[in-house]
């Protein structure tokens, strides 16, 4: 997004008239007053403000859906990945962009903002990530594998080979698919080496062994 205005880089008339130097903005306006942060020299200058549009954003997490709005310079890009932060009156939430509409039934995955309808994004900074555990191996007793869901920080990482607990589950992960937005990123879209990581927003479901039910032969 656009620099912040409370300070700018501008040339200064008094120490730096060939280069840039950060200044403060002292008085916002047509002709801006600023002070020179390396000299202290207080001079105007003539600030353009960038045109600016307000976009409709889809926000969906666990199945659920909400609309919220983006502001941002209107030729600024903004394409499929990108994260932000957007802020409706129940949360301020991190979100990733994973498709953009340019028009009715046009979508796209890179776009300007002067050109774009509506964001669709997912919430990325607490995800829910499916787990289906199977049975502990050299357990005699026929189980079945079992699904349930951990409601996780987006950065948490998962790592093929490590032991998690959540709640009454332990498990030792076996692969991890990911999500087919975010494959590229990774050496594949399934990782089953030991050692291989993801973050949990990135991961569709993750497959591992139980390692807290009591191993027992039935023979």
């Amino acid at each position: 997004m656009s620099e912040s205005a409370e300070r700018l880089p501008l040339p200064c008339p008094s120490c730096s008239p060939h280069e840039e130097t950060v200044h403060e903005v002292l008085s916002p306006g047509g002709q801006t007053t600023v002070r020179c942060t390396e000299c202290g020299h207080v001079h105007k200058e003539k600030i353009e403000t960038p045109d600016e549009v307000t976009v409709d954003v889809v926000v969906s997490q666990d199945g659920e859906a909400y609309k919220a709005t983006l502001n941002a310079v209107s030729d600024e890009s903004i394409e499929a990945g990108d994260e932000f932060v957007v802020e409706t009156t129940e949360a301020i939430q991190q979100v990733e962009v994973t498709s953009i509409e340019v028009g009715p039934e046009r979508r796209t995955d890179h776009a300007e903002m002067d050109e774009v309808q509506t964001v669709w994004t997912r919430v990325v900074d607490n995800v829910g990530v499916n787990i289906t555990i199977h049975p502990k191996e050299g357990d005699g007793r026929n189980e079945q594998s079992r699904s349930t869901k951990a409601f996780l920080p987006g950065d948490f990482e998962f790592v093929v080979g490590k032991t998690y607990e959540f709640g009454d589950d332990e498990f030792e992960v076996d692969s991890l698919q990911l999500r087919d937005a975010v494959a590229d990123d990774y050496r594949h879209k399934k990782l089953d080496h030991e050692g291989d990581l993801a973050f949990a927003k990135d991961i569709k479901r993750a497959f591992g062994r139980d390692t807290k039910t009591s191993a027992w032969s039935a023979w």
